[in-house]
């Protein structure tokens, strides 16, 4: 897994990504771009998710809604009122929106998703993710091995994740954890429960859970994921709150299909 430390002042119409960086997203299905993102940003941004949490600004998800292992039973219970997301990153300020839509992480998404030479665009989703996790400490939940690209409805599996660390994740707090290559298998339903997590039963996904991988962040680092990437992530043992801003892309003659919830609202050009 390649790591680097870059600026998201990128210059328009360079190279942003080397080829052996693109060669490791293409293999991996992952990238961590260290210190990528402006400090004075990164810091706006927490600031806004810290007030906003604490004031509970809608739209939110409730851990007791989405009933992860770990999460309170009911929103009636101990715990049944902890925030797991912000919804609709979005539109709750512009220090998310310049994070999400730099145009610097424009050109990294186009050298990572459209041919050489196209002048296609790429957009952010505003139905999938789109959101800042707050993965608080007693409440969090884990959540087990799945590939986003489980419950969207798209012409082709080919979209990108970003995740913005807004502060440190590592094993403690809950960071993400991924299995490289896995966006480039093909997975039976029998290797999958009935919520489409990876089974852990089962010897192969065994194999492949031990070449597992957990890159600790710093605040401003960007992780880029593939929609097809087997990814988890633990409970946050802390006494802090985890902010990440994560937000996901596709190219823009990638349609939602019809009547889907991806197609549901209007994208956003990055």
């Amino acid at each position: 897994m390649t790591t680097q430390s870059r600026s998201a002042s990128v210059t328009p119409g360079s190279a942003a990504l080397s080829p052996a960086e693109c060669a490791t997203f293409e293999r991996d299905g992952l990238l961590v771009l260290r210190a990528w993102s402006p400090p004075e940003l990164v810091a706006a941004a927490r600031e806004a998710a810290v007030h906003q949490l604490d004031t509970r600004q809608p739209p939110l998800e409730l851990e007791a809604d989405v009933g992860y292992p770990g999460a309170p039973a009911s929103t009636s219970t101990p715990g049944g009122q902890t925030v797991r997301r912000l919804l609709r990153a979005h539109d709750r300020g512009e220090a998310f929106r310049a994070l999400a839509t730099s145009p610097a992480l424009g050109q990294v998404l186009r050298e990572l998703m459209l041919p050489a030479g196209s002048n296609g665009s790429v957009l952010m989703a505003q139905a999938h993710h789109n959101c800042v996790m707050t993965k608080m400490p007693s409440y969090s939940s884990q959540t087990n091995w799945h590939q986003d690209v489980r419950y969207w409805s798209y012409q082709r599996p080919e979209l990108i994740s970003a995740w913005f660390a807004l502060g440190s994740e590592t094993d403690e707090n809950g960071c993400l954890s991924f299995i490289p290559g896995t966006h480039r298998m093909n997975f039976g339903r029998d290797r999958l429960d009935d919520q489409l997590f990876l089974r852990t039963d089962r010897e192969d996904n065994q194999a492949l859970i031990a070449s597992a991988v957990a890159p600790a962040l710093a605040a401003g680092d960007l992780v880029l994921f593939h929609c097809r990437l087997f990814h988890a992530a633990g409970r946050n043992g802390s006494q802090a709150t985890k902010f990440s801003l994560v937000c996901t892309y596709r190219a823009e003659d990638n349609l939602p299909l019809p009547g889907t919830k991806s197609a549901s609202t209007q994208d956003v050009a990055v």
